[in-house]
């Protein structure tokens, strides 16, 4: 029997759970992040990248893609999740470039401002940010957000996303570029995620005014919303049941993959996006984002 296609398998995926913030190993099917299917094209040499959770999911295959691509990367993480870590740091290497790690809860101004200072370092300058992590957690109703999340919601999504920028543009030279993971929950929410949906229409609308303001200096701002992706947030967010089939309602038919992700980040971060800024771009399996 011939094997199965990763339409296939995706369309496919079976109930499962993982306590937060979830890790790649346990994953069922394995998640692609372009370790063997990516090929680079030398689309970034010489680029310098700071991803924030870069350690599983769509930063984990952006970080790869980026590498293979020809940039060094730094990658911002929760510390708990240091293994998932280490793991991208050899495929990046085995690429022939530079990783660095930096293990960081960016919920505060002095936390994001350190990691950018770090990766700054690390790396001898910016070029590229990358600001992807997120927290979310679904919420059968109103009455059970508990105390706290939507501060954690709110400071991981939108103001660590505000800091970083802060940090980083004032030394980031004409053609960088400030990239951004929103969600197609800001266009098209659910209940159950209402506060990390709300975070995500913040990020589209934060977006647009940092293209306006750092236009002037050459750097370009821009968001990517993926829709359905198959990532460690989806069985440490939702109970075994939801994530049964998940991404099967998209006009595609399935959950896409993180690389599948990181290639949009891979063309904004290129000179190929040069006249590109302001605008979000839709990685959704057919949901629209308007």
């Amino acid at each position: 029997m011939p094997e199965q296609s990763t339409e296939e398998t995706l369309a496919q995926i079976p109930a499962q759970e993982q306590e937060w913030p979830g890790h790649t190993a346990p994953m069922n099917p394995a998640p692609d992040h372009g370790e063997e299917s990516w090929t680079g094209r030398d689309r970034l040499t010489g680029k310098r990248a700071l991803i924030t959770g870069g350690d599983s999911g769509i930063g984990r295959a952006t970080a790869i893609a980026f590498a293979k691509e020809g940039a060094d990367v730094a990658i911002a993480f929760l510390p708990e999740e240091a293994e998932d870590a280490e793991q991208v740091r050899a495929a990046v290497e085995k690429a022939g470039r530079k990783c660095v790690l930096i293990p960081a809860d960016i919920r505060t101004e002095e936390a994001a401002r350190e990691v950018a200072d770090r990766a700054r370092s690390g790396l001898g300058g910016i070029d590229v940010l990358v600001s992807n992590a997120a927290f979310q957690m679904a919420q059968p109703d109103l009455e059970a957000f508990p105390p706290g999340q939507l501060e954690r919601t709110f400071q991981t999504n939108v103001f660590a996303t505000f800091w970083l920028t802060q940090a980083v543009a004032p030394t980031m030279d004409p053609g960088s570029a400030v990239l951004v993971t929103t969600s197609i929950q800001a266009f098209s929410p659910s209940e159950p995620l209402l506060d990390y949906a709300a975070t995500k229409a913040a990020l589209n609308n934060l977006m647009v005014n940092l293209a306006a303001m750092l236009g002037p200096q050459g750097i370009r701002v821009n968001a990517v919303a993926p829709g359905p992706i198959w990532t460690p947030l989806i069985p440490a967010t939702f109970d075994a049941d939801k994530v049964e089939g998940f991404g099967a309602d998209t006009p595609l038919g399935r959950a896409g993959q993180p690389i599948e992700v990181a290639s949009a980040f891979v063309y904004l971060a290129s000179d190929e996006a040069s006249y590109v800024s302001g605008t979000v771009l839709g990685v959704t399996g057919g949901k629209p984002v308007f």
